[in-house]
């Protein structure tokens, strides 16, 4: 008989839910043999609060960090700490080519997304031989799991291609020689468990209270309508956009999102879970288990109890026109009142310790309202993986693809209306660069950016990055030019960010060399590393 034995310790951890959202408040577990396990429904439920968990474990090193990593790549960040040794994001941000640093600091993403996936396979296929009163709790429950697998599989396939598919409970002789799926197939297998998870998801309005942030119907829609997208299946990605808005035969269904009246209140954390929110990371503030996240302090001020790493860029600050509500909501600017703080009048970014003379407000804390201590992961601001702005901007580019410019434009212009924008009246190419430009703005440094500069191409058939770094590259060429004397009289971090970008090589990230070695060269490493 197969005996697995894994670490349950499901609960009090990085994603215990606040306030009402207490689904995930289950007692600590130890080690448990899985042949002794999945008795009852209690058990089932400790199981997919452990699958939630895995969206981020146990503080922002194992996941958060890559995030970070992942938008130090593109125009709109840099590493930005300049009084500590940047390690491995130096070798990922400026595009170096070293594979093992840069492999090192992928290991922890990957290995942490697959133990993520081995936590829902336990579930996808212990649950069904439990007894469950009430039939739609256990179908909800795997449905659950199926969704959760599909965002970490999706995670690893954006950063490295096609990975190895691992569909179920494996001892580790049972997984060697194993091989990455082709990103077609590795893609086949998220779109088949968002598919399962979609017909068995209720809807958000249908889940009570406590169990707000679970996984909805509306975000397994969402995370597939962006599969699809970014693998060109425009018809395919039009269809499911629009019964989660409500457009087209969908238009006389009720549409359970929207944007939020006010930007301010997207990051705010006393607005978690909020009706632009399709799925979140959730988080607590609770001292005792260290629930919540300090994400916020590794993006802040070095002079405000920060770490400095991930500033946003002149350039991204730029891109904003003047009147645009959302520039003072997305960027703290050296010198400047902090948006919304009250007690951070004139806020102090230093020249001599930051890249940029910039950090994220997104991310930001007001001062009255952080835990103490602050520098610990006590912050109750759940992490935005999804929201309705990004949805309507994906139906945008859709239908912009589809030659169905004037329901591109009804989507495009929702979100500026937001931001007080006039609307777009552009069509074909120029509104195609109206969405894009919208997706970079809107979106800002909300681990996004990356993925669409690697996935759009532009006019003269390349992706978008390979124009935006590389020695001729707009960014490379504008950071050179010193046109912002802040960052460009800070040199410990290079200016020249991205000129060393190889097309051929960096349109993905290289394969940990752990990984690799353990598995005696049957994953093989991306091209050019």
């Amino acid at each position: 008989m197969k005996r697995y034995i894994l670490g349950l310790s499901m609960a009090a951890m990085t994603l215990s839910f606040t306030g009402c959202a207490d689904f995930l408040e289950e007692p600590l577990r130890g080690q448990q043999d899985l042949n002794e396990y999945f008795k009852n429904e209690d058990e089932c439920a400790q199981q997919i609060t452990g699958c939630y968990q895995s969206l981020a474990f146990d503080d922002w090193w194992q996941i958060y960090k890559f995030y970070l990593a992942a938008d130090m790549c593109t125009d709109d960040m840099w590493m930005g700490n300049t009084t500590q040794d940047p390690g491995e994001y130096r070798d990922l941000a400026h595009y170096t080519g070293n594979t093992y640093n840069a492999g090192n600091c992928c290991q922890n993403f990957w290995q942490y997304r697959y133990k993520g996936i081995l936590r829902c396979n336990v579930a996808i296929e212990r649950i069904p031989g439990v007894s469950f009163e009430n039939d739609n709790l256990k179908k909800r429950y795997i449905a659950e799991a199926k969704m959760l697998r599909a965002f970490q599989y999706f995670d690893l396939i954006r950063n490295f291609g096609g990975i190895p598919l691992v569909m179920g409970v494996k001892l580790p002789n049972e997984v060697q020689g194993i091989q990455r799926s082709s990103i077609t197939d590795s893609y086949a297998a998220v779109e088949q468990d968002l598919l399962d998870a979609i017909n068995d998801l209720p809807k958000r309005s249908e889940y009570s209270s406590k169990d707000l942030g679970r996984a909805t119907k509306g975000a397994a829609q969402g995370l597939l309508a962006k599969v699809y997208l970014y693998q060109e299946k425009y018809e395919a990605a039009e269809k499911i956009l629009q019964e989660l808005i409500g457009r087209g035969e969908y238009a006389a269904t009720s549409c359970e999102y929207d944007l939020m009246e006010d930007f301010s209140q997207v990051w705010n954390m006393d607005y978690n879970n909020n009706k632009e929110s399709l799925f979140e990371i959730q988080t607590n503030s609770d001292i005792s288990y260290s629930l919540g996240e300090r994400i916020s302090i590794v993006c802040g001020s070095r002079n405000d109890s920060g770490w400095a790493w991930g500033l946003p860029t002149s350039n991204l600050e730029k891109a904003y026109s003047s009147n645009d509500v959302r520039l003072k909501w997305t960027i703290i600017k050296n010198g400047q009142d902090v948006a919304g703080d009250e007690e951070a009048r004139g806020y102090t970014i230093k020249a001599d310790e930051h890249k940029s003379a910039r950090v994220t407000r997104k991310l930001y804390i007001p001062k009255s309202k952080r835990p103490d201590p602050y520098d610990a992961p006590h912050i109750p601001l759940n992490y935005r993986l999804l929201r309705f702005a990004d949805v309507l901007l994906m139906y945008a580019e859709v239908e912009n693809k589809l030659n169905h410019d004037a329901e591109a434009r009804w989507a495009l212009n929702r979100v500026r209306k937001r931001a007080g924008l006039e609307d777009a009246q552009s069509s074909g190419t120029e509104l195609r660069d109206a969405i894009r430009q919208e997706r970079r703005l809107e979106l800002a440094l909300e681990n996004n950016r990356l993925f669409d500069l690697r996935r759009w191409k532009d006019d003269n058939g390349k992706p978008a990055i390979c124009n935006i770094m590389g020695k001729n590259g707009t960014f490379v060429r504008y950071n050179l030019s010193y046109t912002d004397s802040y960052e460009a009289n800070n040199q410990k971090e290079r200016s020249d960010k991205g000129i060393n970008f190889n097309e051929t090589r960096d349109l993905l990230f290289p394969i940990p060399t752990t990984e690799i070695t353990m598995s005696n060269g049957s994953i093989e490493q991306n091209p050019g590393y």
